[in-house]
């Protein structure tokens, strides 16, 4: 039963849990024991007798898998069965022999497990820090797969202590090190991934974190990591548990290995002591099913996730090509989904409340205060404007400038219905061209795109100043755009899998979930309004500097987080920048600049990057590029992907 059927989850939210069992040449019992008995959702198991050698086979010999392919259904071959190949092949043995023998192994094992339609393949871990040879032979295997993953697996070595360093070789050096030689061997390629093995001792947690942002497809659990609680059952230390959680949230699945490693009490009726049910009436219970009880508890305590998370799981690392309100109109369904947005509008409420009070005093609160509304869509900053004047107790005079003419019918019925025709003009024109009959003492604006200005919020708010009094106020008063390195394996694959430059050239708007956030961010763009300088440009460039903690190791910059915060007046704050998010909001997701090539970077060694926003007679477009520990080419160079319409 999946760990995910629990109240408050939907079944997209399900996680898995597999155990890793030795072979077996009777394929149907192991399932049957695994799944029936000790509840697994899967079994890891070896397809071939791991005693074979093929320099050992004699010839016209029969290779000794675990069966025929007939043993199991299709279904039952694919849903539950990860095959797990022998573990003596080391590709890079000075031995030739063994070398031999490990890639034509290699090489039948993963054909049969192919032939088999099984989901994934582990493959085991690189024997020593130069993993060349055997990187070369899996490559040249993706090539021609179909659609079974490799999963290499990686120990989750802890090396920032000498206790890390053990007789495996592969201990000698960072984990994540050891996988990024071979992803980059494998040119990055989108079928492989990575089986943790996590080991009682845990690296920092910046040094877990960069896994977030790798393509990490399980995590193997072995039975010496439990600690035993005051009862006698398996449980994890807190550090553990934690990281067990980060696994669920990025839909890795779970598999447990080892052999039982407590001696659990007697069965009994009482719940175990974490309260889980230990299903303890079974009588051939399972040896590790203790183990699966104890991950299914970790699971089942998490919170359901909040409405606003479940609504935005569809877009969780969608890529999505940012809006262009100057060069389309929005349709009806964008305006809903931005309208739902409530925490947005109450913020544009404080601020109108701030201002209102700023311009009128008490003692002159009968005056009439022109507020012009300046892409008004379909209405809701009218209403934020107006809830506004009633709770300051002002009077108002609203000009409601709207471009898109479907917007300006569904905003005249607006009007009508709340019977607002006294108070509210709406005028159907683009901003930048309207004249207007009088001078506005607010002017209110919903511009913002995710990176502050990259939906023309300057060049339509410079078009709209010429009708704001000189001491008036404008709603945002300022934005800040900011920028953060990324390690993001599956949108870098995602940008990649387009095979063509021009995709490299984007910025995209989604949701960020598998990434992890190397650094802070750092701004870089800031528009003021109203600008009544001489010389104002919205020409720009910005080098920025980043160094990642020393104890996060080496990590992989797939491209760059994009975010905003708007000070929309006096000390209001709209915006998604990570560390000042305005909680509950999901008008803006973040912008995602990709790398054409990834940069690796380490701790000591800064990594350069220079942004520029640049501007033409008729397109605004950015261009990135870094310059250090490696240099990269300059993105979108000269505007191929560009925001249109001035």
């Amino acid at each position: 039963m999946p760990l995910g059927e629990k109240a408050g989850f939907e079944k997209s939210q399900s996680r898995y849990c597999g155990v890793e069992a030795e072979f077996n040449d009777d394929m149907p019992q192991l399932l049957n024991f695994n799944l029936s008995t000790g509840s697994f959702d899967f079994v890891v198991a070896p397809l071939m007798n791991p005693s074979y050698r093929p320099s050992l086979l004699e010839k016209d010999g029969v290779l000794p898998f675990a069966a025929s392919d007939l043993v199991l259904s299709p279904s039952q071959w694919s849903s539950h069965v990860v095959g797990k190949l022998s573990s003596w092949i080391d590709l890079d043995s000075e031995d030739e022999a063994l070398r031999m023998d490990s890639e034509t192994t290699l090489k039948q094992e993963i054909a049969w497990a192919n032939h088999l339609s099984v989901q994934a393949c582990i493959l085991p871990p690189p024997k020593g820090a130069s993993c060349a040879n055997y990187a070369r032979c899996v490559n040249q295997i993706l090539q021609g797969l179909n659609n079974m993953q490799l999963w290499l697996r990686i120990p989750l070595v802890k090396t920032d202590d000498d206790d890390a360093m053990d007789a495996n070789s592969t201990s000698f050096i960072d984990s994540w090190e050891l996988w990024n030689s071979f992803r980059l061997l494998c040119e990055h390629h989108s079928q492989l991934s990575i089986a943790l093995d996590i080991l009682s001792s845990l690296p920092s947690l910046n040094s877990l974190g960069r896994w977030f942002g790798e393509t990490v497809a399980a995590a193997i659990i072995n039975t010496d990591s439990f600690l035993t609680n005051g009862r006698g059952y398996p449980c994890l230390s807190k550090r553990h548990q934690k990281l067990i959680t980060g696994f669920f949230n990025h839909s890795i699945q779970i598999v447990i290995s080892g052999k039982p490693a407590h001696s659990i009490p007697r069965p009994s009726s009482d719940l175990a002591a974490n309260n889980f049910d230990n299903n303890s009436e079974s009588p051939q219970r399972h040896p590790l099913r203790p183990y699966l009880d104890y991950v299914g508890f970790l699971f089942q305590r998490m919170d359901p996730l909040p409405e606003q998370e479940r609504f935005e799981l569809g877009y969780r690392d969608f890529l999505q090509s940012p809006l262009q309100p100057l060069m389309d109109n929005l349709e009806a369904q964008t305006y809903e989904t931005f309208e739902r947005d409530s925490m947005k509008y109450i913020q544009y409420q404080r601020a109108i409340s701030k201002a209102l009070l700023d311009r009128v005093p008490d003692d002159k609160a009968s005056a009439t205060t022109v507020l012009m509304v300046v892409g008004a869509g379909r209405g809701p900053l009218v209403r934020a404007s107006l809830q506004a004047a009633e709770e300051t107790g002002r009077k108002l005079k609203i000009y409601a400038v709207e471009k898109n003419p479907n917007a300006v019918v569904t905003l005249h019925s607006l009007v009508k219905l709340e019977g607002w025709e006294d108070i509210v003009t709406i005028i159907s024109c683009d901003m930048r061209f309207w004249d207007a009959p009088e001078k506005a003492d607010i002017v209110v604006s919903e511009l913002l795109g995710s990176f502050g200005d990259n939906e023309l919020s300057p060049e339509c708010l410079d078009g709209a100043q010429r009708f704001l009094k000189q001491d008036g106020i404008s709603i945002p008063s300022s934005y800040t755009s900011f920028i953060q390195p990324l390690t993001a394996a599956k949108l870098y694959n995602d940008v990649k899998s387009h095979k063509d430059l021009a995709h490299f050239e984007t910025a995209y708007v989604v949701k960020l979930h598998n990434i992890a956030r190397l650094t802070p961010s750092q701004p870089v763009f800031t528009f003021t309004h109203p600008d009544y300088s001489t010389k104002k440009s919205n020409q720009r460039y910005k080098r920025l500097q980043f160094e990642i903690p020393s104890d996060t190791g080496s990590a992989m910059v797939h491209g760059f987080a994009g975010y905003f915060d708007a000070e929309l007046y006096k000390d209001v704050h709209l915006g998604i920048e990570p560390s000042m998010a305005t909680p509950n909001m999901f008008s803006w997701f973040a912008i995602f600049f990709p790398l054409r090539t990834p940069v690796c970077i380490k701790p000591g060694s800064p990594l350069e990057v220079h942004f520029w926003r640049c501007c033409g007679s008729s397109k605004v477009w950015y261009e990135w590029c870094v310059a250090s520990p490696n240099s990269s080419a300059i993105h979108n160079s000269n505007g191929r992907s560009y925001w249109v319409g001035l």
